[in-house]
């Protein structure tokens, strides 16, 4: 089956989601800008950025089989290069410390080398370190990629108070640590 750039997305993603590779290319295609603004997000560097898209893409196409359609492919999608994202500037940070000859990332990034939204970036990704996966996760889809609590209850499956508890529960301790508060 040949597919267009006009082809609806959510079709694509189950075509692909059956095991048709075509569809698989197709939606590969259609989502890397998306992707790439997701991951740009996250990270202040546009090649860790880039990295962290194609991380995510090639984990689209690993486990496009895993889309079971709870909620819109596009949700899932921004969940997955949210993740992918995360997960690339923890190995970035491991990879930094490890050539730095043990010596530690600095807490703060040095503002002459960094600019203050890339600063404000970071801060961030270090704080969403130190909160549960769950919390991080939650906050991460909400207030960074902007889904609504709803999907983002979808995503998790769990009721949306538990959503809006966790939410709040993980703005809070980042409020605390971004402020350098109590750790």
């Amino acid at each position: 089956m040949a597919f267009r750039a006009t082809d609806d997305l959510e079709t694509m993603a189950r075509t692909a989601a059956a095991g048709d590779p075509a569809a698989v290319n197709a939606l590969l295609i259609a989502v890397g800008p998306e992707v790439l603004r997701v991951c740009a997000r996250f990270l202040p560097y546009r090649e860790d950025a880039e990295e962290a898209c194609q991380d995510t893409l090639l984990a689209l196409a690993r486990g496009i089989e895993r889309f079971e359609g709870r909620s819109s492919f596009r949700t899932w999608l921004h969940r997955l290069a949210a993740n992918r994202a995360r997960s690339t500037y923890q190995r970035l940070r491991h990879r930094f410390q490890n050539e730095a000859s043990g010596r530690p990332v600095p807490d703060n990034p040095d503002p002459r080398r960094t600019s203050v939204v890339a600063g404000t970036r970071l801060d961030l990704l270090d704080a969403l370190e130190c909160l549960s996966p769950d919390l991080a996760e939650a906050v991460t889809l909400r207030d960074v990629i902007g889904l609504s609590y709803r999907e983002v209850a979808g995503l998790q499956d769990v009721p949306e108070g538990t959503v809006k508890s966790r939410i709040h529960d993980a703005r809070r301790r980042l409020r605390l640590r971004l402020s350098d508060g109590p750790r």
